[in-house]
């Protein structure tokens, strides 16, 4: 369980949407901390949920283009790279959702492996550059043509967004230690 010094907003004195939303993460992965935390701020909350994951990830904002399926394999990778177990849970879910086999999640610490086509090389890469553990991230020639030859660059641009948001957010939860960490996350536990 997570122990952050965050105070929890009490179930009772949640929304009705908020509630809800606490329900269906502890369903999902077996924590609501996040939800808890996040409850201190409703319009952050909505916004993160409903614009960006509504609207930007899922595609409900006009002019989102980059298939879903794509969105969701460099969420997996960066969620197993970053070694947050919640997002982890609920990341898999999704990801086999979209598409994505568990023979692939197994695999995606190896994009050379035959269940990867060019495609989803060309997201894990660029999910390699975005990771916490990558410093020094850096969209090469060969990586913009290589996510060229499946993406027009609006849509390298959208990847990029979705991958930036994720991470900061990752950095953002586990700062605040509202999720348990993997043994992979880059992130140390607290001392003290």
């Amino acid at each position: 369980m997570p122990n952050t010094v965050m105070p929890r907003v009490p179930l009772a004195a949640m929304s009705p949407s908020i509630a809800a939303a606490f329900h269906r993460c502890v369903e999902k992965t077996g924590d609501g901390t996040i939800i808890e935390v996040m409850a201190h701020q409703p319009d952050i909350m909505r916004w993160y949920f409903e614009e960006f994951y509504g609207g930007i990830f899922y595609n409900r904002l006009t002019g989102m283009r980059v298939d879903v399926r794509s969105k969701e394999l460099l969420r997996i990778k960066l969620s197993k790279q970053h070694g947050c177990q919640l997002c982890n849970r609920s990341n898999t879910l999704d990801a086999l959702a979209a598409g994505i086999t568990q023979e692939m999640i197994d695999a995606i610490h190896t994009p050379d492996a035959p269940v990867w086509d060019e495609k989803d090389r060309a997201v894990i890469a660029l999910a390699d550059e975005m990771t916490l553990q990558n410093m020094d991230g850096h969209l090469s020639a060969d990586l913009h043509a290589r996510l060229r030859a499946h993406y027009d660059d609006g849509q390298i641009v959208e990847l990029g967004f979705v991958a930036a948001i994720l991470t900061g957010i990752a950095k953002w939860i586990f700062t605040f230690d509202i999720v348990d960490r993997e043994e992979v996350c880059p992130i140390g536990k607290p001392v003290g």
